[in-house]
């Protein structure tokens, strides 16, 4: 598959990056990889040793298909204010140019390798690819969307081992196998190859075997069933409201009316970040008796709203009662850069530029993620942005029952974009063993079991009402132990591996 025209050599990566990204929810054509993948290993080994410069353009490009392909709908977030949309055609290209630039930083680090058809060349590509995508997810705040394990998000038996290995570990051990089918044109004996893919076989059907049986059968230490209700609103209350002059009490009217407030009830209610689009939270006493005339003593609302405090603005998860009392109060700790804050603010500020969200100076980070209790039921908050990182949800030693999630996704528009970021929290469940909330505006809401699997959800383009009484809890999960730590221990195990085949194949 030598290529002598350059702007083949360019074209052939980008295509494969464009088709490997339809393996993504909510396509889920997982099994393209497998060609894609060994297309694209065959592909740079018969071209990378041209140049160093070819050798980083061929992942580039390759992750430029990819990323423009997969995340294209982040330039819907610029259409809702004039000051952003000349930026839309720089943003489609910019943003899939800099993602892109990891895995050419993979193919040019592969090339310091010598790779050759040989199987332990496979390791050391699968090794470098898998670090890199750690690297992104880690470095200048982390970006760790749309892995290639996201690809699996469906098939849920296949996953059910994130509760031992994590995403990252997961991951690395998923490129390994989308490698596999590039063995029948490496140099190697045929019994070799025979055994290698057998091996290979083998591995994912037990790995399918344990995630079904985790899935087919009830492993929970404790049916916990609740004295109350928990009711996961879903308003789908149109985001260009941000930017309109809109009746306050009438919205917040109908949202009340949506979650259908019943007296002789216990009740925890639920509602998205962006609740009451204007509406911060020392306004909340101006529509206090909207609260205190619908709902009742025994009854605990849960609300996304902006806050100020000592001159900083936070974008805050807030649990008050019926008459607007603060309970309890989470402030988001991981913003999203450009949709939260400025990075070197005052530079851009110059120019006019601001945060894409409503208002216009940044957020603030909130100092500590900490569990909420309410009526005896530990959440661990999670705003939007925040259950895209894979170990890091916490940062109290404390544990929780349910991880509670809120966003505001009609930034994503009615596109693919809700779906990638919902895929998450099905990753983030089976990693902790918890059960998930989440409540969306404009967005997907749900309630997740401890195994990934959706007992009940409304659509983006759906309003409704969630409601639950009891869940499940099983014991603390290998990986919720350990963290990220596991996937050093792989990078270790790959490269031990490595050495073996490295004399094996040289003697």
């Amino acid at each position: 598959m030598i290529i002598q025209n350059k702007l083949l050599i360019f074209f052939i990566p980008l295509i494969l990056g464009v088709i490997s990204s339809f393996s993504l929810p909510p396509y889920n054509y997982f099994y393209f990889n497998f060609i894609i993948f060994s297309l694209f290993f065959i592909f740079y080994l018969s071209n990378y040793k041209k140049s160093k410069i070819i050798s980083f353009c061929i992942g580039w490009v390759f992750g430029f298909g990819y990323f423009i392909s997969s995340l294209y709908w982040l330039i819907h977030s610029l259409t809702f204010e004039e000051i952003f949309k000349p930026l839309i055609p720089f943003a489609i290209i910019l943003i899939p140019l800099f993602l892109g630039s990891f895995y050419g930083l993979a193919t040019l680090t592969c090339s310091l390798f010598k790779l050759s058809k040989k199987i332990s060349s496979i390791l050391i590509f699968s090794i470098i690819f898998g670090s890199v995508e750690y690297i992104r997810g880690s470095v200048l705040g982390g970006f760790p969307w749309n892995l290639i394990i996201f690809s699996l998000t469906e098939f849920l038996p296949m996953i059910q081992i994130l509760s031992l290995l994590g995403t990252y570990s997961l991951n690395l051990i998923y490129i390994s196998f989308l490698l596999i089918p590039s063995v029948v044109f490496l140099k190697y004996k045929k019994k070799d190859k025979f055994f290698i893919i057998l091996s290979a076989f083998v591995l994912m059907i037990s790995n399918y075997l344990y995630g079904f049986s985790i899935i087919k059968k009830d492993n929970f230490i404790e049916n916990r069933n609740l004295n109350f209700s928990i009711k996961i609103i879903a308003p789908k209350t149109e985001i260009n409201k941000y930017f309109q002059n809109f009746n306050s009490y009438e919205l917040i009217e109908e949202l009340i009316y949506l979650s259908s407030p019943n007296k002789f009830e216990k009740t925890v209610f639920i509602f998205p970040e962006g609740t009451f689009p204007s509406v911060y939270l020392d306004d909340l006493t101006q529509y206090s008796h909207l609260f205190s005339n619908n709902y009742f003593d025994e009854h605990i609302i849960i609300l996304g709203v902006n806050r100020f405090k000592n001159n900083k603005t936070f974008n805050s998860l807030v649990v008050i009662d019926k008459d607007t009392n603060i309970l309890n109060i989470y402030d988001k700790n991981k913003l999203v850069p450009f949709g939260e804050f400025v990075p070197f603010e005052s530079f851009f500020n110059k120019f006019g530029l601001k945060k894409i969200t409503q208002g216009y100076g940044s957020f603030s980070e909130g100092k500590e993620r900490k569990i909420i209790e309410v009526n005896g039921i530990n959440f661990l908050p999670l705003i939007c942005y925040e259950i895209i990182y894979s170990g890091k949800l916490k940062q109290t030693k404390s544990d929780f029952d349910i991880i509670l999630n809120i966003s505001e996704d009609g930034w994503f528009g009615n596109s693919i974009g809700p779906y990638q970021h919902f895929s998450h929290l099905i990753f983030r469940s089976i990693e902790e063993g918890k059960n998930s909330i989440r409540s969306a505006n404009n967005g997907i809401s749900a309630f997740i079991n401890y195994k990934g699997e959706i007992i009940n959800k409304f659509k983006s383009t759906e309003r409704g009402v969630i409601e639950f009484k009891s869940f499940k809890l099983i014991e603390k999960t290998f990986f919720s132990s350990q963290g990220n730590k596991i996937f050093f221990y792989f990078l270790l195990i790959y490269i031990s591996l490595i050495f073996f085949l490295k004399n094996r194949e040289n003697s």
